[in-house]
This record gives C-alpha cells, sequence and structure tokens, in this order.
C-alpha cells in the first residue's frame, strides 16, 4: 500500500512537471525580460558611439572651416578673429566650444631661421596648449611638413572635453583634438592689427 501512494504521487508529480513543461503561458515575458537589458544597452551605446563619432566630425569641421576663413584675409585685425572665434561656435552647434572647448590659431613662419609661431590667439575656457608650440616658441610641425623661407602658414587647432552621457564604460571621458593648416592666399598674415 505504501508502494502505490509513492508510486502514484509520483507520477503525479511527473504529470504536473509534463504539464509544465507544455504550458507557454508567460513565456513572452520570461524572453522579454531577458532581452530588454540587451537591446537597452545596445542602444545606449549606439548613441554614445553616434555622439562620438559626430563630435570628432564637428571638431574636423570647425578647424577647417577657421583655418579655411582666415586663410582667405588680405590682411588680419583682432575684430576678424573674434569674429571667427563666433564662427567656431556656429559650425560646432549644437556643442559649446566656448564651454567644453578651447580653439587656438597661430600664424607660423619662417624667415632664414626655423619655423617659428609669430602670433596665437585663444578662444574657450578648457584647459589646453597648441601642439604647435607658443607664441616666439620655434613651431613643432608635422613630420614631412616644411615651411619655407619668407612663408607663412595658418593653423587652426580644436580641442573638445568629451563626457560620455549614457554609457561610461562604453567610451571614457577625454579631450578629443583636430587641426587644420592652410597657407595664405593673399600674402603674408604675419601681423594681427588692431
Amino acid at each position: 500500500m505504501a508502494m502505490a501512494l509513492i508510486s502514484a504521487g509520483f507520477g503525479s508529480c511527473l504529470r504536473r512537471f509534463a504539464d509544465f513543461a507544455r504550458d507557454r503561458r508567460g513565456t513572452i515575458s520570461v524572453e522579454l525580460a531577458f532581452v530588454v537589458p540587451v537591446l537597452t544597452t545596445l542602444l545606449m551605446s549606439g548613441v554614445e558611439v553616434t555622439r562620438y563619432v559626430l563630435i570628432n566630425q564637428k571638431l574636423e569641421r570647425t578647424a577647417a572651416t577657421v583655418g579655411d576663413l582666415i586663410s582667405r584675409m588680405p590682411e588680419l585685425t583682432e575684430g576678424d578673429i573674434a569674429s571667427f572665434f563666433a564662427a567656431s561656435d556656429q559650425v560646432m552647434t549644437p556643442y559649446d566650444v566656448r564651454i567644453d572647448g578651447r580653439v587656438i590659431l597661430s600664424s607660423i613662419a619662417r624667415d632664414g631661421g626655423g619655423p617659428e609661431i609669430i602670433w596665437q590667439r585663444t578662444y574657450g575656457t578648457v584647459s589646453a596648449d597648441s601642439r604647435f608650440g607658443g607664441t616666439g616658441d620655434a613651431a613643432v610641425l608635422p613630420p614631412d611638413f616644411q615651411v619655407r623661407d619668407s612663408e607663412n602658414v595658418i593653423t587652426a587647432e580644436v580641442f573638445y572635453n568629451f563626457e560620455p552621457i549614457m554609457m561610461t564604460g562604453v567610451l571614457e571621458a577625454k579631450q578629443l583634438y583636430s587641426n587644420a593648416v592652410f597657407r595664405p592666399r593673399f600674402g603674408s598674415l604675419t601681423t594681427v592689427l588692431p
């Protein structure tokens, strides 16, 4: 008799387990519970990487635009430079280069000796030094780039402090950088008029 009770109880337990295994109610909820965190992480990572790429493109465009605008000037005034810095704000929109970045404009010339930084102007509150050097210093030029005697080039450098918004594990906070180098089109831009 005891054996029959155990066998009946075991058979009942097996039937319930079989019924549970065949029951498909709630499987979508369970699958969704597993998939939603993965999809959310992928979405947020995609947004962060897209933002990173967009800011880098904006930096490149800002450096190229400001450098090109200055190199087109027959002569340069402090007011012109202020206007070009305002233009850099517009190109970087919606990112604020004045608060979260820095734009550095330099004129590099060579007269007999090595290339030297003749003048330099900066815009923005972020701490960053020109990778070409400071005013009066010998210019640090990229490999295979030469400034010939009596020649002048304009450099535009843009720095931006990138801070991830959502996914700090995907991208880390760092200072992004881009530069552009142009030769003046209408003569030397070795002085800035008041």
